[in-house]
């Protein structure tokens, strides 16, 4: 449904943009329930046909692995992209969520492009391994929920309720005493929202920017004005003395709530 809304918007701007998609994931039972994998050729290829089809184009610019599949090596994984690129129905491809191991395995059967995972205040696991990573071996990093599940807009309080599929009503991050003790993030961002004269959401994002030339946020929205606001972030520029003491703050910041762990007992 997503790829044909896309599809028909981009169709009058064919060539002036970029098309991004996935292959190898469906859910369960919408998107709070469990992830079924399936990266096998036949899935991926008729996988990618359809997307073709319903996304209007003759070849998708990035394709990426949505999960990597235990049950299928990416050497073959990778195999069956190449032929696809051969056959000229994908440019680049990339990983989402893929761990050291796998995106040097992925990356020597065939150059990667770009690795999608979560990245934001709220999540700084990747600093760790996976930037250095990608960075060594020269691959774009694409961070999905650049403004933490929207909790880094400011606009989420205790007094919030999320909708049915909504994936943020079962997470720890948003229960009441993860809000209450992630006050002081905000507090961070809001100041510098206010001293940039910005919105937190746009210092979140500008942000992730600042961290790497290669990184490529990707937040979501619904609305034509937070679009708006979310692309004037990229005019927020950090003096080297701002993020340092940015950076330095937030590190005294002990995040509650995870970006995975579940409530217990409702799901």
């Amino acid at each position: 449904m997503n790829e044909e809304i896309v599809g028909e918007a981009l169709e009058p701007y064919k060539g002036k943009g970029v098309i991004a998609t996935k292959f190898g994931v469906s859910f369960e039972h919408g998107q709070t329930g469990a992830l079924l994998m399936n990266s096998s050729p036949e899935t991926i290829r008729k996988s990618v046909e359809g997307s073709l089809k319903r996304l209007r184009v003759d070849s998708i610019d990035l394709l990426y692995q949505h999960r990597i599949d235990p049950k299928v090596p990416i050497e073959i994984v990778a195999e069956t992209v190449k032929g696809l690129m051969k056959e000229g129905k994908v440019k680049h491809w990339g990983l989402s969520e893929a761990g050291v191991v796998d995106i040097r395995r992925a990356h020597t059967a065939l150059p990667l492009t770009a690795l999608q995972s979560e990245y934001s205040m709220m999540w700084r696991v990747p600093e760790k391994d996976i930037i250095p990573t990608l960075e060594e071996l020269d691959i774009g990093f694409v961070p999905f929920s650049p403004l933490g599940n929207g909790f880094l807009t400011g606009k989420i309080t205790t007094g919030t309720r999320f909708g049915p599929g909504d994936i943020r009503g079962i997470l720890t991050r948003f229960t009441t005493e993860s809000i209450d003790a992630n006050q002081a993030l905000l507090d961070l961002i809001s100041n510098m929202a206010e001293k940039k004269k910005a919105t937190p959401a746009q210092i979140a994002l500008a942000w992730v920017i600042a961290q790497k030339p290669w990184f490529v946020p990707i937040p979501g929205t619904r609305k034509l004005n937070r679009l708006e606001e979310n692309n004037d972030a990229a005019n927020i520029e950090f003096t080297e003395e701002e993020l340092t003491m940015f950076n330095e703050a937030l590190a005294k910041i002990d995040i509650a709530g995870s970006r995975i762990g579940r409530i217990k007992n409702d799901y």
